[in-house]
């Protein structure tokens, strides 16, 4: 993900490739970091604050308050810290800080990688409102930003953070379903995929609500009712409700950890 938000930035002009340092204890992860993003990569993590003023903490959710207190030392009342640490809550990220640490908490999501991310974020206790502004302009230029109250981000996190696992599996399963009615792999699998990005792409840039859009496909007595009376005899509508409630409530037991 941080090298997925590296490229991303570097692509959008928000910042010179040459001014992004990463911090990576594997040799083959620092390597990676300077070929893929054309940055500077070290491999203590205290060096990466003498260097930037906006530091993005990308660590497993159990590595998060650790990294912050051992890099303590060298924040600084300049450093803005996003942390993209899933279910870690801010008090916790600033408690390993000190008192007027600016933090910024954000849920993005792997398809970040291709500029097309869906995030929400939330300030801490003592980021500003300038901190927000940036906050927005710099994952609006991967996809999608939205600030929400820090206690909605577990829902944030369900939704849009483990959603393309989900979507994945949706196009996976069309596939499926084309192969099964007789169509090559390779093809099922585009159409499916392009069907996707399609619906997704009308509801975006029509507004239209999305049982409006299912309903201008379903005409009386045709196809689509047919496959749509079989979803919901399969319970797809509450699956899909189940999962989301599912991964928001894993990403609050997380925080509560």
């Amino acid at each position: 993900m941080a090298l997925a938000l590296a490229q991303g930035w570097a692509r959008a002009g928000l910042v010179a490739a040459k001014d992004i340092v990463s911090s990576d204890v594997r040799e083959e992860g620092r390597r990676d970091f300077v070929r893929d993003v054309g940055g500077r990569a070290v491999a203590d993590n205290r060096e990466v604050f003498g260097a930037v003023d906006v530091v993005v903490l990308a660590v497993k959710p159990d590595q998060a308050v650790a990294v912050l207190e051992a890099v303590r030392p060298a924040v600084a009342e300049r450093h803005l810290i996003v942390s993209i640490a899933a279910g870690v809550p801010l008090a916790r990220l600033e408690g390993a800080l000190f008192d007027g640490a600016r933090v910024v908490r954000v849920m993005p999501n792997t398809p970040a990688m291709v500029g097309a991310s869906a995030s929400g974020f939330a300030r801490g206790r003592w980021a500003t409102a300038e901190d927000s502004s940036l906050t927005q302009r710099l994952f609006s230029a991967l996809g999608v930003a939205v600030e929400v109250p820090e206690k909605l981000l577990d829902a944030v996190t369900g939704l849009s953070g483990s959603g393309p696992a989900y979507v994945y599996q949706v196009i996976e399963a069309l596939s499926d379903g084309g192969v099964a009615a007789g169509l090559p792999r390779s093809i099922a699998t585009r159409l499916a995929a392009q069907t996707v990005f399609g619906a997704a792409k009308m509801a975006i840039e029509t507004g239209l609500h999305p049982g409006v859009l299912k309903d201008m496909v379903t005409s009386p007595g045709g196809t689509t009712i047919e496959g749509l009376h079989e979803l919901e005899k399969a319970g797809a509508r509450g699956a899909f409700m189940n999962a989301v409630r599912a991964a928001a409530d894993k990403a609050r037991r997380l925080g509560e950890q």
